[in-house]
């Protein structure tokens, strides 16, 4: 009786650690999924290379991204009065990334 007792303990402790190991494996599965994904949004949202501001549209409400400047913004989207509709900038030269301003645009282009 002993034996089989102890063969039931044993079977029960390595479906104990097997159960433990899966759960452990997928729980770090997620997480790496998980920040992947954050990353990726990440990338999308807030860091934006040379191609991503050009595609950029230029709406009345513009969130200014990672390198551009007064004077960028204002030769894509043909607003040359930036400084002018927009009393928060207090100097121009202090433009930063999330920073919404006004534009006016004078395009007729739609892709612009």
């Amino acid at each position: 009786m002993s034996s089989s007792s102890a063969t039931k303990k044993t079977v029960e402790d390595s479906a104990s650690w097997y159960c433990a190991i899966v759960l452990l494996s997928l729980i770090l599965l997620t997480s790496i999924r998980e920040s992947s994904i954050h990353a990726d949004e990440d990338v999308n949202t807030t860091v934006r290379g040379p191609s991503r501001l050009r595609a950029r549209p230029c709406d009345e409400i513009y969130v200014v991204g990672e390198g551009e400047t007064l004077h960028t913004i204002s030769d894509k989207c043909g607003d040359p009065f930036i400084v002018e509709r927009n009393p928060h900038i207090h100097d121009p030269d202090d433009v930063f990334p999330g920073l919404v301003i006004k534009i006016i645009s004078t395009n007729t282009n739609k892709n612009n």
